[in-house]
């Protein structure tokens, strides 16, 4: 399970401590934060805990209205769902009870000059992203027109030697060799490197490259959204036909299913094309166009 400390989303987000210097080493476990409502109320089981709370200026209003035990009696149901921080945005005032609880329970209390909005939707996609569960695979990580790719195969099939091709058509890398896969939701999985192998190409016969250097900033992009996973075979005599429209098959990682098809590989093949073929195709699908159809409905037409 990936963490956080807090004392990392305070260097990230430049945030000011106002208690609790000595415990940001707290860690964060869940991904997304939550405003407290039901919280003030009680403890309820049902909701959930150790959520870092974002209180911003509707939150502090309504505590600065109660009177002085209400008010405490509110911060301390807020803080039984075990935060791991607190953080006020809006650059909030006048928080002498927060801390004052906050210190008793050591919890961290932070503060922010950003708006509440703003402030909720970056510190959730950080989050999100960084505590996401993720796996490494071999194979190699591709951005084509804007798609993200993974290509995969037996060691030496010519993943590397393909993405190489497609970077000099305009296209870019993401990750060689080992690609790290991050679930962010049901439905969407996140390709991007280990850090080690960011940038890098490892090629046969002419060895490690950085394609930033070698090829410009354009070749190279940090992480994409995986929406095709492509395999790249050796190829086979009368194992391919030449059928209107093939069946979709899918490939499973981590619960989320990505189309996936196959590719055979030949001396002369433009494999490169082929997958740009295959990612422009799979997005006229997306928009609800398929070219099959299309051929049976003129077939249809002249009869």
């Amino acid at each position: 399970m990936n963490t956080i400390t807090v004392s990392e989303l305070v260097k990230k987000f430049s945030l000011e401590v106002l208690v609790g210097e000595e415990y940001l080493d707290r860690m964060i476990v869940k991904a997304q934060t939550r405003r407290p409502g039901l919280e003030f109320i009680d403890f309820f089981d049902f909701l959930p805990t150790q959520h870092v709370k974002v209180l911003g200026k509707n939150e502090v209003t309504y505590l600065h209205l109660l009177d002085k035990n209400e008010r405490a009696l509110r911060v301390e149901n807020l803080l039984k769902y075990e935060p791991p921080c607190i953080i006020v945005t809006d650059q909030q005032e006048e928080l002498t009870y927060l801390t004052k609880y906050c210190h008793q329970k050591k919890i961290p209390l932070l503060r922010t000059d950003e708006t509440n909005y703003e402030f909720i939707g970056k510190l959730d996609a950080y989050m999100i992203k960084t505590l996401a569960p993720e796996i490494a695979i071999h194979g190699v990580c591709v951005n084509v027109f804007g798609i993200g790719v993974l290509l995969r195969g037996e060691s030496g099939v010519g993943k590397s030697e393909t993405a190489h091709t497609l970077i000099g058509r305009g296209h870019r890398l993401v990750a060689d060799d080992i690609v790290v896969i991050k679930k962010l939701s049901p439905q969407t999985i996140l390709g991007t490197h280990n850090g080690k192998n960011k940038e890098f190409l490892a090629l046969r016969s002419i060895g490690l490259l950085n394609v930033t250097r070698q090829y410009g900033r354009k070749a190279f992009q940090d992480e994409t959204r995986i929406a095709m996973d492509i395999e790249l075979t050796n190829w086979k005599d009368h194992s391919l036909y030449n059928d209107l429209e093939v069946e979709q098959k899918y490939t499973e990682y981590m619960g989320v299913k990505v189309p996936h098809i196959q590719i055979q590989l030949q001396p002369g093949r433009d494999v490169a094309g082929l997958i740009e073929a295959a990612v422009n195709n799979w997005y006229l699908k997306q928009q609800g166009y398929s070219a099959a159809e299309e051929f049976m409905k003129r077939i249809k037409e002249d009869q």
